[in-house]
């Protein structure tokens, strides 16, 4: 494996022609829901700047991720493999959403192939801005996998954590859960270390201390931080007449919510409202440079999200699914199916509309095509090259009637369902634990036997809908009908076909250890802020959801 690897990545050092090769731009929400913009429909239309890159371009309407949860998703985008094939899922337990959490011990596996790697070995600037959430030790941190800058978290900013408590004490809901296993702590556990901020290989300061947020009143500036040091990222990037990479990956949608002053109660949605306000203007703001630079037609920009919107905790934190039945953490289209926005002035003629079923995996094989870098031929990979689905100035694609396409819903290790064009086909669900529950994710939304409250295989019966005529799947086919007679077999065998062939990757969301927390990370010397270490205590993870 490591052979194949060294060959590939040694082809593309040698690779060619820079001015022939787009800047490449994806911009990653965080919990952002399909619901959330006016280009899909949101009644209170408070994203023009999203909306109006859409109309430069093409929207996706059946555009997926690969995982319902944020940390497999980003590594599938990065890789353009499915979760279960990169190792960023876990099977402590059956179909259970796994992340990168500050106790996790391991992270994106050394022998997976990123975006980042092929585009910096091929001559790109590369540059994140934001979220990580791939691991945070140091093996697994950005710049050990393809990135020449990074400034932002390796995880998500939960907090406020207490600062005095060097290890997690025996108490009920935290430490050592079922026999063997270590729980994952709450997102409002006060013993552990606040999530750090970095600048390329060090730390900078710490959520909720030098990185203000104030929870109560959901406010923060880092938002505008972060589309500061973007811009920063693109001027330097021209300065140094090198083809860059961005990848923009703000976390503020994702609870607990925050946005700026400026944009305090400016949204009728409320705090989650303002926090997208202000993901939309920032976004405005980056599009503007690009602009002002003169490279708007040398850069190809796509936006979308890394899962479907939550709907835990109080309303005024969730986002919206639209249409869409139930939220992130489920295979259901309301936990995977997101915003999908491809613009490139010049090249891709404005104004699309594509039906075909895609995704974030599109997205690696996409960016390997715009370079002019081979696809890794040592491995599966499930990502297509979306600039063949539509229309640029170079054909006459038109819109279609009958989607293309085919998508695979996996929830940790168990695949729930498998969409082929306009049908999806459910053979196992689960919508989380009792209503009543935080880890319930189809809040104020039932269908008999498919939002199901315990894991159940419908292998026997699959539920089969048409998307295309009710993407909200509430009506399945029914089991006597033609069209469930004629679509079953064809998905059936998608299925059969995809098992029989999967090599599964080696499982990195299993174990969990208090050691390996935000202690000490580099950098923290220099701010005073470096913590005492526990000793380890490495157990497998369980997961609740």
């Amino acid at each position: 494996m490591k052979f194949f690897r060294g060959l590939i990545l040694g082809f593309v050092n040698a690779s060619l022609n820079r001015k022939a090769r787009p800047n490449i731009i994806y911009m990653l929400m965080d919990d952002l829901g399909w619901g959330d913009l006016g280009v899909n429909g949101n009644l209170h239309r408070e994203t023009p700047n999203i909306d109006e890159l859409a109309r430069s371009g093409v929207v996706f309407t059946d555009f997926y991720s690969a995982a319902p949860l944020c940390s497999p998703s980003r590594a599938s985008l990065l890789t353009g493999r499915l979760p279960i094939r990169n190792g960023f899922y876990t099977d402590n337990a059956k179909m259970r959403n796994g992340y990168t959490p500050q106790n996790i011990v391991s992270g994106i596996a050394d022998d997976e192939i990123l975006l980042s790697e092929l585009l910096q070995k091929s001559g790109y600037r590369t540059g994140l801005v934001g979220k990580w959430h791939l691991g945070h030790r140091e093996q697994y941190m950005p710049l050990k996998h393809g990135f020449d800058f990074w400034f932002g978290a390796p995880n998500c900013h939960f907090g406020p954590f207490d600062q005095d408590y060097p290890r997690l004490p025996a108490r009920p809901g935290l430490g050592r859960g079922r026999a063997g296993y270590f729980s994952i702590p709450a997102f409002d556990d006060k013993h552990t270390p606040n999530i750090p901020v970095f600048e390329n290989d060090k730390m900078i300061g710490r959520y909720y201390e030098e990185i203000s947020i104030d929870r109560n009143n959901a406010r923060s500036n880092f938002t505008n931080t972060l589309r500061v040091r973007a811009l920063e990222f693109v001027q330097n990037s021209v300065d140094a007449q090198k083809p860059f990479f961005l990848f923009f990956t703000p976390d503020s949608s994702h609870a607990p919510v925050y946005s700026s002053p400026a944009f305090a109660g400016k949204s009728r949605r409320g705090k989650i409202g303002d926090a997208i306000m202000e993901l939309d203007w920032a976004i405005g703001s980056i599009m503007e440079s690009v602009k002002s630079l003169g490279i708007m037609e040398d850069t190809i920009i796509v936006f979308s999200s890394d899962n479907g919107a939550a709907c835990v905790g109080p309303v005024e934190q969730c986002g919206s699914n639209g249409p869409l039945l139930c939220c992130k953490q489920t295979t259901f289209d309301g936990g995977m199916r997101v915003p999908g926005i491809l613009s490139w002035p010049g090249t891709v003629e404005p104004n699309q509309i594509n039906n075909d079923v895609t995704g974030l995996m599109d997205l690696f094989t996409t960016g390997l095509a715009l370079a002019e870098i081979p696809i890794p031929s040592d491995r599966f990979i499930d990502g297509k090259n979306l600039i063949n689905l539509v229309k640029t100035k170079h054909t006459k694609n038109s819109r279609k009637s009958s989607p293309s396409g085919t998508h695979f819903f996996y929830r940790g290790d168990t695949l729930g369902a498998v969409r082929r064009g306009d049908y999806k086909m459910h053979v196992y669900t689960w919508s989380g634990t009792k209503a009543s529950s935080i880890w319930h994710f189809c809040r104020g939304q039932n269908v008999p036997n498919v939002t199901t409250e315990v894991q159940t295989d419908h292998s026997k019966a699959p539920v089969i809908y048409n998307i295309g005529q009710d993407p909200s799947e509430k009506l399945p086919l029914p089991t006597k009908s033609a069209e469930y007679k004629q679509q079953r077999p064809i998905l059936e065998k998608i299925i059969a076909e995809h098992q029989k062939t999967l090599v599964l990757g080696t499982p990195q969301l299993n174990y969990c250890d208090d050691s390996v927390m935000h202690w000490a990370p580099p950098g923290c010397e220099k701010l005073g802020k470096c913590l005492p270490t526990p000793a380890s205590n490495y157990a497998k993870c369980y997961w609740d959801h």
